[in-house]
């Protein structure tokens, strides 16, 4: 009789303690957000992956898995129709519109329009401030709006460490909505993660501020959002930000802009190739370095997003010394 009460105690007890419920899956575009998204799941579940490494998410053929992960998730985040136009058929074909969040369509993120560098190849024409406290993230969305038509939006901006930082937040809540028994993790998580961002942030102001009023020229125009909180000027780019193919009359132009400005640093990109930057460069004595905003070439997961901030700030480091 003792052990039947015994046996009978513990399955009650097994049947009021909750069940952990499985870790949430999810889907993420690109490697960096990929990479928001596992600092805050760490110790619950990992994300999954869509554009693999090295891939340009401006034109992407999705893989047989990669359209799996898409219809088993959870969840999908992803920067929106700006950055990656092909993926919006597939996640329409979602049965649940809830199950996605287009990051640059959230109040949240601090949205720039695209530079008109197709004339004058300047960086003197921003449509709203930076952030430097981004409370103001909501004013500038909204002035955006007022403005300008949403395929004018520059998607790149995971690369402003403040739009990163309201991300996590952003992340985790939704996270805790959607697994409710891991809500404090996520929010823990998200917290940490942004203390290591703010502290990584200041190290590289204190490191680019050499590169200050350096003009360097890139192959596409996919950096003010990191250009804006560090106070780097970008004379201009090969390609324009969908990284389209250039005139002859571009290159041309491109080629009067390194000399007029004195620039001495030009930045490729590891998944584009780098003979148009040559020519525009030949013979100016400007130095090519390799910027790689997507992460492309090193390993996904939580590590990810800090490292290429500091490969980023590295090249422009490289640059500023020569």
């Amino acid at each position: 009789m003792p052990m039947t009460r015994l046996s009978l105690s513990a399955l009650l007890l097994t049947c009021a303690t909750p069940v952990l419920a499985e870790a949430p899956r999810v889907a993420v575009d690109i490697a960096p957000l990929h990479s928001l998204v596992a600092q805050v799941m760490a110790g619950v579940g990992e994300p999954d992956l869509i554009v693999r490494p090295g891939a340009s998410p401006h034109s992407y053929a999705l893989r047989p898995s990669e359209a799996r992960a898409l219809q088993q998730a959870d969840l999908v985040i992803w920067v929106g129709d700006d950055l990656t136009p092909w993926l919006e058929k597939p996640l329409m074909a979602l049965s649940d519109a809830g199950r996605q969040i287009a990051l640059l369509d959230h109040p949240s993120t601090a949205r720039l329009a695209y530079r008109d560098l197709a004339h004058d190849g300047h960086d003197d024409a921003h449509t709203q401030t930076g952030h430097d406290d981004h409370d103001h993230a909501q004013e500038a969305h909204e002035t955006h709006d007022d403005d300008h038509d949403h395929s004018g939006t520059d998607p790149h901006a995971w690369l402003d460490p403040g739009n990163a930082s309201a991300w996590l937040s952003l992340l985790a809540e939704e996270l805790a909505a959607l697994d409710p028994g891991h809500a404090d993790r996520y929010r823990a998580n998200a917290a940490e993660a942004q203390a290591r961002l703010a502290e990584l942030t200041i190290q590289i102001a204190t490191e680019l501020q050499p590169m200050q009023g350096k003009p360097f020229i890139a192959f596409h125009d996919a950096y003010q959002y990191f250009e804006r909180p560090f106070g780097l000027t970008l004379a201009g780019t090969v390609s324009l930000g969908d990284a389209s193919s250039p005139s002859p009359a571009r290159l041309a132009h491109l080629r009067e802009e390194v000399v007029e400005e004195g620039v001495s640093c030009a930045f490729s990109e590891p998944q584009y190739n780098t003979a148009l930057l040559e020519t525009a460069v030949e013979g100016t004595g400007a130095a090519i370095f390799v910027l790689d905003p997507l992460g492309a070439g090193l390993e996904p997961g939580p590590a990810l997003y800090p490292q290429m901030l500091r490969d980023m700030a590295a090249s422009f480091a490289a640059c500023a010394a020569q």
